[in-house]
């Protein structure tokens, strides 16, 4: 018995060793080297490393005598944000891997938002091309100019779903679909990451900000989001999902609540969401003083809201230092562990391993790139193209539109001739003096074909304490001290002069964006009076609508015979704008929002739910009893995918490849589409599904699918789209995310009004 006993003892002995030898033995070299690292480490460098101060501003060559230079030296940064330019990284980075103990290199961050130097459109502008091609190729150019200055991680992609304009930060979102804006947010992480994290030309991608925060109440900046979970998992989730499933490295926490409880504190989003159920294994960093703010929202002291932070799955404390300063503290209290410290710490050091930054940490510091990968002619020629390929054609009576590059050309407006408000918010390593605005651009594209004549017209608004509201971050309009009779009667002169009339109006540059949120969406008053002399004067007019966000145009478009969307295009805008103008880019963007008719229908969108006593005709009645105003129609002004081109489309009808479909099998949907015009062009051909009997309530009508296509002027072409079981499911009442059999409608058009529709039904 005793012998017997003895080699079971031995035998577990062997199993226990061999148990923990394979477990040493199957280390990736990753987890070897960062748990190492680890153990060397102390509490405070531990704590360190979930710190991001703000980088102040850095003299080169001075770097090491500032306040945060001493914390980097004692192990009390992690990272930095928003410092721009490779001899000052390359000043700071030596402090970390040089002066400190453990020698451990700093990340550096840059909200690098819609390109780097070379500026491509806002988000916005970019989402109504439909082109991921044209979009992942615009992350990456930002990817190899940041790197190349140094930076090696951007908060971007913002994809926050918005559904209510009055908030200004859709500027610099996807829009309100959640199927585009997931493959947009897919096409921005590739772009940015690309194939492999360590070469010194990709950067590591941020998406933001999780969660809903494209959902404020009343559409005001940080303001309460509250939302069923049907709605945020079939609505709200599913491009932050996208970017999870795309290999995102980092996640930001959002300003607002979800269910309560502000995101940043949130355990329920941060861990139970992001990490068990979509398996995202890198970190989460808060926003600007996200924890600090915690307190006004009714969560506690710093001490407490920096303890419900780390508990909840927050990695990384941006700015607030709530971390630094509470953390050591609340451990001696026994408030959390010395585990929920090394997990977070781990997931920093794991980042950094896999941006090669312990390998090279001066990967990102080569003098011989920064000088020929910024702002090159090639880099620009792409953001020319992409910001031609987003602007949308809103309206184009007796086909005004392209104009002759003959005659005499009245260019009026605030935003004619203005370079530092075309790369739009966000636009923070943009150097605005460089970009095109809309003068210089038509003169480049006419020459000496046609003559321009230039007036400014007004001012952006009548009130210059709302201008320099509006005009900030050294984006100035540079106000126009003349009277308002002065600017109008210049115009007046300018414009009796010339054979058409093109008028830059709308918005600057941050009058959308964060904290820009409003609740008048009309172009300011001033430019209005100015527009109404303009067509008094009997001439053709055409509008460029410069905007970060749908505006309440209804006006407009009923006077105004020829509109585009103009957006903010970054760098090129003025010579992209002009190419649409004159015809050398026949213009194909499609909207991504849903434009109102009025402010008193937001929020608008296509994917609605129908209520239980629809309208019951489409010309706009009023119905007593039934879901309408009083005062205005139901329909927007323009639905979400709408965009007109110079030639026409025509759609033939619709077909299905078989009435009924299995949950294996997969139906195919086919349609002529016919350019049926004078130019060649290319058009976004819309696939929408409704489910039309579900176990809850579904939407009218759902973006399943698209294809851009390039048709020359008479040529036909049969698109076809598969759909699939994946393709007709939703999350249910119990958080399932199935399909369910029953009767399907599909839709397939120009936009999201079209009616060209068929059925099929799904069967078990």
């Amino acid at each position: 018995m005793k012998l017997r006993t003895t080699v079971l003892t031995f035998s577990l002995i062997a199993l226990t060793g061999f148990a923990q030898k394979k477990k040493t033995t199957t280390q990736t070299p990753k987890e070897k080297f960062v748990n190492e690292l680890l153990a060397k480490m102390t509490l405070d460098e531990k704590i360190g490393q979930l710190n991001l101060p703000g980088s102040d501003d850095f003299v080169t060559g001075q770097a090491k005598n500032t306040n945060v230079a001493q914390k980097i030296r004692d192990g009390k940064v992690g990272g930095l944000f928003n410092i721009k330019s490779l001899q000052k990284i390359k000043d700071v980075q030596k402090i970390a891997v040089e002066n400190s103990r453990l020698k451990i290199p700093l990340l550096f961050g840059m909200d690098v938002i819609h390109g780097y130097e070379t500026t491509f459109p806002i988000p916005l502008a970019m989402s109504c091309s439909w082109d991921m091609n044209l979009i992942e190729r615009s992350a990456r150019i930002a990817a190899i100019e940041a790197s190349a200055d140094g930076i090696c991680w951007t908060f971007s992609p913002m994809v926050d779903i918005c559904r209510d304009p009055r908030w200004g930060r859709i500027a610099e979102g996807v829009g309100e679909d959640p199927y585009l804006g997931s493959l947009i947010s897919k096409a921005m992480v590739k772009g940015y990451q690309g194939k492999d994290l360590t070469a010194d030309n990709t950067i590591m991608a941020c998406v933001k900000h999780f969660a809903l925060y494209g959902a404020p109440e009343a559409g005001r900046d940080y303001n309460t989001v509250d939302m069923s979970r049907i709605r945020m998992y079939n609505d709200y989730f599913p491009p932050y999902k996208a970017a999870v499933d795309a290999g995102v490295g980092s996640v930001m926490a959002s300003f607002n609540e979800i269910d309560g409880v502000p995101a940043t504190g949130n355990r329920w989003l941060m861990t139970d969401v992001l990490r068990k159920q979509w398996k995202f294994n890198g970190f989460v960093v808060t926003d600007y003083t996200g924890i600090n703010e915690m307190t006004d929202h009714g969560m506690g002291d710093l001490q407490e809201c920096s303890k419900l932070a780390l508990k909840a799955g927050i990695d990384m404390d941006m700015v607030g230092e709530g971390f630094l300063t509470t953390l050591k503290k609340s451990l001696a209290e026994g408030k959390i562990t010395t585990a929920d410290i090394d997990a977070a710490a781990k997931r920093i050091l794991e980042a950094k391993y896999d941006l090669g930054l312990f390998q090279d940490p001066y990967k990102y510091l080569n003098e011989t790139r920064q000088k020929t990968e910024i702002y090159t002619t090639a880099h620009r020629a792409e953001a020319r193209n992409l910001a031609a390929q987003s602007i949308v054609l809103l309206k184009n009576d007796n086909q005004i539109l392209p104009l002759k590059k003959s005659g005499t050309i009245a260019l009026i407006g605030p935003l004619a001739n203005n370079a530092e408000n075309m790369a739009g918010t966000w636009s923070v390593a943009t150097v605005q003096k460089n970009s095109i605005p809309v003068l210089k651009g038509f003169e480049d594209a006419v020459g000496t074909q046609a003559k321009i004549m230039y007036a400014k017209g007004s001012n952006l608004d009548d009130d210059p304490v709302f201008e320099d509201n509006a005009t900030m971050f050294s984006k100035s309009l540079n106000r126009d001290n003349r009277t308002k009779k002065e600017l109008l009667d210049e115009a007046i002169s300018v414009a009796k002069q010339s054979d058409v009339i093109v008028l830059a109006l709308g918005e600057s540059a941050e009058m959308s964006g964060e904290c820009s949120s409003r609740t008048n969406l009309e172009i300011p008053q001033a430019q209005k009076d100015l527009l109404k002399e303009m067509l008094q004067l009997g001439k053709p007019v055409v509008l460029l609508l410069f905007n970060g966000r749908p505006m309440v145009i209804t006006e407009e478009n009923a006077k105004v015979p020829a509109i585009l969307d103009v957006w903010f295009g970054g760098s090129e805008a003025g010579h992209a704008i002009a190419d649409v103008v004159f015809g050398a880019v026949n213009p194909s963007g499609k909207l991504s929002t849903t434009f109102p008719r009025s402010v008193g229908q937001i929020p608008i969108f296509y994917a609605h739910k129908n209520t239980g006593r629809p309208l019951h005709n489409t010309e706009g009645k009023f119905e007593k009893f039934r879901s309408n105003y009083l005062d205005e129609r139901n329909e927007p002004l323009y639905p979400f995918g709408y965009g007109l081109s110079y030639t026409t489309f025509t759609y033939g009808k619709a077909t299905l490849s078989a009435p009924k479909m299995n949950a294996k099998g997969k139906i195919t949907v086919s349609v002529p589409v016919s350019n049926t015009g004078n130019y060649d062009g290319k058009e976004v051909v819309q696939l929408y599904i409704r489910d039309v009997v579900g176990s809850v309530t579904r939407p009218v009508r759902e973006l399943k699918g698209f294809q851009k296509i390039e048709l020359k002027k008479g040529e036909t072409q049969t698109v076809t789209f598969e759909i699939t079981e994946n393709d007709l499911k939703f999350y249910n009442n119990a958080l399932e995310f199935k399909a369910e059999p029953g009767k399907f409608e599909v839709f397939v058009g120009t936009n999201s009004d079209t009616q060209n529709k068929v059925e099929f039904e799904l069967i078990r």
